[in-house]
């Protein structure tokens, strides 16, 4: 049996009390950066092995992953920070899962997108989850792509593309789409901006941006 646990995007507190349980319960505990992980274990007590499980090694890994589960042992998959899978290693191991039929259970928890997204006042009723768009190849089309979208839009951006991301929203999505980009969820310094693309461009030119960032763009109005 594999189970998926969310862990803290920020406020260590935000750890459920099955979540733990299950932590020290299963065999081994399968994680995206142990260094990262052997903190949240250590805060709670947690003795179980970590083995790191990532973007870099997922699909060498998955292999025995499946052996082991199927041998009988229990793992436990988490990733850094929020759900895994959601902008996160989790959805191959999950697929192999399913296709040697192992059972899986994933635990509701910590995701960035929700929480920003039922505070930002915008229309949250029907939603695109876009995570991270492409670095570079594809970007302009994926926008482009979602212009006329009556959804709302959510996206996760890291600091030092935020300020090009809104620019390249601008001329796309029109300078007076309302716009909410919630900063560091959960943490000390969280903040949310809420206005136009045009007023987001303007406000984080002038502060150089820190954090991890969730943007949610309204829809356009028919």
């Amino acid at each position: 049996m594999i189970y998926l646990i969310p862990t803290p995007i920020g406020n260590l507190e935000d750890m459920t009390f099955r979540a733990i349980r299950l932590l020290k319960e299963v065999d081994v505990v399968l994680a995206e950066d142990t260094r990262v992980s052997s903190k949240l274990l250590k805060h709670y007590d947690i003795a179980t092995p970590l083995e790191s499980f990532h973007m870099h090694n997922e699909h060498q890994k998955v292999s025995k992953i499946i052996a082991q589960l199927q041998a009988g042992r229990s793992l436990a998959l988490i990733s850094d920070a929020g759900t895994p899978g959601i902008s996160d290693p989790g959805f191959l191991i999950v697929r192999a899962a399913v296709e040697a039929g192992v059972e899986i259970h994933c635990l509701p928890g910590p995701t960035a997108l929700i929480p920003a997204l039922v505070q930002s006042g915008i229309p949250c009723d029907r939603f695109n989850f876009e995570g991270f768009l492409p670095p570079k190849k594809g970007r302009l089309s994926r926008l482009e792509a979602m212009a006329k979208a009556q959804n709302t839009l959510v996206f996760y951006e890291s600091p030092h593309k935020l300020i090009k991301l809104l620019e390249q929203m601008i001329p796309i999505f029109g300078a007076q789409r309302k716009i909410a980009i919630v900063r560091e969820l959960s943490k000390l310094y969280e903040s949310t901006f809420r206005g136009t693309l045009e007023e987001a461009f303007d406000f984080f030119s002038q502060k150089s941006p820190k954090g991890e960032f969730v943007i949610i763009v309204e829809g356009i109005k028919i």
